[in-house]
């Protein structure tokens, strides 16, 4: 689950974690307002939505006064935001973080992740602050460093001491006020069950202040039953009509940009599917898992789901049945062939559970239902039938 920066501030300021004084505005109105209230001179209007690269798409804006914060602040609210991470549709912008400005003395980069190949966090952090982590790794990797965390020690300080060394801070009042700040960060990621914890840039201001001028932070999905309170930022305008009904009716799904309808059972079949269809010259147009325990009902919900997509010109169904039954597919396919009264070419590859009884169900439906041996057939057939080659 992703939230925007400024609940990740929110939540930030219960950690002790420094960040600048603002807050979140809906109108231009209302952000003259948070300006005012803020004080000072020189204003930040900052566009939220679930991705990175705003300032590079015109979303971040300084403000030199009330009038520019209310100018600005309308430019940006509903405004449609491009960056490399919206993809080319964008992101439509629905509210505006507005932020005291500071005088930057330098830009850093921190991030907390876990490293799935030992089962520990990594905390990371680069002097290379305020540009995309992803280019300082592949162009100056000798610039980021890394401190693998043991769970049974925890954070310590000589962790904190040796990443502002390594980040090339010299004072010991600063260094001292960044371990305070490692620490909190790391406190937070534990807590609250992050999958990333992400500040770029965090900043040293001229007075010597360290504050996380931006800030990302993920959470696990599967731990959020454990924080009703991270729960409680969801943003349903972040997310597309499809996929928020796809989560209320326990189905995964995330829409993609291709033609191809993937219905299938399991993540990890779900990411071979869509790989095979790429090897075939084909487009995905969505990733949708049913699970593996779906009912007729929930297939056919997410029949419905995918032909809700104008671009789909085929769907490709591939289960293999292992608490999922086929015969229980073949029905819901069925099901949702005859109800939604279905138009696009339909491949179906089973394999498991009931297999043959379920090819046996869709053979007897008088149903124009193309049938595939095996995974790489079913692509090859799905990729034609799309139009593709």
């Amino acid at each position: 689950m992703n939230i925007h920066e400024y609940q990740a501030k929110q939540l930030m300021r219960k950690f002790n974690i420094s960040v600048l004084a603002g807050e979140v505005a809906y109108t231009d109105e209302e952000a003259c307002n948070v300006a005012r209230t803020i004080g000072g001179n020189v204003w930040v209007v900052k566009a939220q939505i679930h991705a990175g690269g705003r300032g590079k798409g015109g979303g971040v804006k300084v403000a030199k006064s009330l009038d520019e914060v209310k100018k600005l602040s309308k430019q940006i609210i509903g405004m449609n935001l491009y960056t490399h991470q919206t993809g080319p549709e964008g992101k439509k912008v629905h509210k505006v973080l507005i932020e005291q400005g500071c005088e930057i003395a330098h830009e850093y980069y921190v991030g907390i992740v876990l490293d799935r190949s030992l089962g520990k966090l990594v905390m990371m952090a680069s002097s290379e602050g305020g540009i995309e982590i992803e280019k300082v790794a592949a162009e100056t990797p000798e610039k980021i460093i890394k401190v693998v965390i043991e769970p049974a020690v925890g954070f310590t300080p000589f962790i904190g001491r040796k990443l502002a060394y390594g980040m090339g801070v010299e004072d010991e009042a600063v260094q001292k006020k960044m371990i305070s700040f490692f620490e909190g960060l790391y406190n937070l990621y534990t807590s609250k069950d992050c999958s990333i914890a992400e500040i770029n840039p965090l900043v040293v201001t001229k007075d010597n202040n360290v504050i996380a001028l931006d800030a990302k932070l993920n959470f696990d999905d599967n731990a959020l039953f454990r924080h009703p309170d991270i729960q409680a930022y969801f943003d349903p305008t972040e997310e597309s009509p499809q996929e928020i009904e796809a989560h209320e009716a326990g189905l995964s799904y995330i829409s993609l940009t291709g033609n191809i309808g993937c219905l299938v059972n399991g993540a990890g079949l779900a990411m071979g599917t869509l790989d095979i269809i790429k090897l075939h010259g084909g487009d995905p147009a969505n990733f949708l898992d049913v699970g593996g325990g779906a009912s007729k009902e929930m297939v056919e919900k997410a029949f419905s789901i995918i032909l809700r997509d104008k671009n789909v010109k085929a769907i490709l169904v591939n289960i293999f049945g292992g608490i999922m039954k086929c015969d229980v597919i073949a029905e819901g396919i069925i099901g949702a062939a005859k109800s939604l009264d279905m138009k696009v070419p339909l491949i179906v590859r089973l394999e498991g559970t009931n297999v043959a009884l379920g090819k046996k169900i869709l053979n007897e439906s008088k149903l124009k239902i193309i049938a595939a041996n095996d995974l790489a057939d079913a692509a090859k057939k799905a990729v034609k039938a799309a139009g593709g080659v």
